[in-house]
């Protein structure tokens, strides 16, 4: 929250907002762009504004979704994660989220600068659910989802912007390109960028199961992601 009429017109919260919704108004003022703003406290905790006109404010739902996506100190009441996603592909070691014959993905949506409403997060988790996916279960966004199967979420929910989410998911080997065509053809269809992250099992030969797909479509990619060599004990439960 910013007190406008505290405010001296210093500009020194303007650069620090990741999502360019403080600006300084004809009056000299600094004023917040609520729709912009992702609730993510970066001009309150380091901005040091030397009249105190930035002050934290308790959030309400629906708009409190947008401060436990953009900060990695509230957890999501839910789940107990903190941030925007679940520790991901990184610990599948240990998890056994992925087994063979299985594919991870996360789709890293949004980030500082751009962002992402949430509304458009709905059309690629339900252009997702057609193709059959199965959604990871202690995800947050998981948790925002009124209809697992559909991917549809939450109707209160749309209306908020968020600084990014990683909506996660796995599918059967054999879905891959499916899920791939589905990808392409959303990111055309939504106000914002994500980048995509792939977890799968190394054959026992040394190769990759997906390569193949990603080759034969064109796809460029980096293979500069986590290697786990056995070291980790998967947990009891799996």
């Amino acid at each position: 929250m910013l007190i406008t009429d505290l405010c001296v017109g210093c500009t020194r919260c303007v650069p620090y907002c990741p999502s360019g919704a403080i600006s300084i108004g004809k009056d000299k003022k600094a004023h917040i762009d609520r729709n912009k703003c992702v609730e993510c406290s970066v001009c309150y905790n380091n901005a040091n504004c030397p009249v105190n006109a930035i002050q934290p404010e308790e959030l309400e739902w629906p708009r409190s979704v947008r401060e436990v996506f953009a900060t990695v100190y509230k957890e999501h009441k839910q789940t107990n994660v903190p941030g925007r996603g679940t520790e991901e592909m990184k610990t599948n070691d240990v998890t056994g989220r992925f087994r063979p014959g299985e594919v991870g993905f996360s789709v890293d949506m949004g980030r500082p600068g751009v962002g992402v409403d949430l509304k458009d997060v709905e059309k690629l988790t339900m252009a997702l659910a057609k193709v059959g996916v199965e959604f990871e279960p202690l995800n947050p966004l998981t948790f925002l989802m009124s209809d697992k199967k559909t991917g549809k979420l939450r109707d209160d929910v749309l209306s908020e912007r968020v600084h990014s989410c990683i909506p996660e998911f796995k599918i059967k080997e054999e879905k891959f390109p499916e899920v791939l065509e589905t990808l392409q053809r959303v990111s055309k269809e939504i106000n914002s960028v994500f980048s995509l992250g792939i977890c799968v099992k190394v054959n026992p030969d040394g190769s990759v199961p997906i390569m193949k797909y990603l080759n034969e479509h064109n796809i460029y990619y980096l293979p500069n992601g986590k290697t786990n060599i056995g070291i980790g004990k998967p947990a009891a439960k799996f």
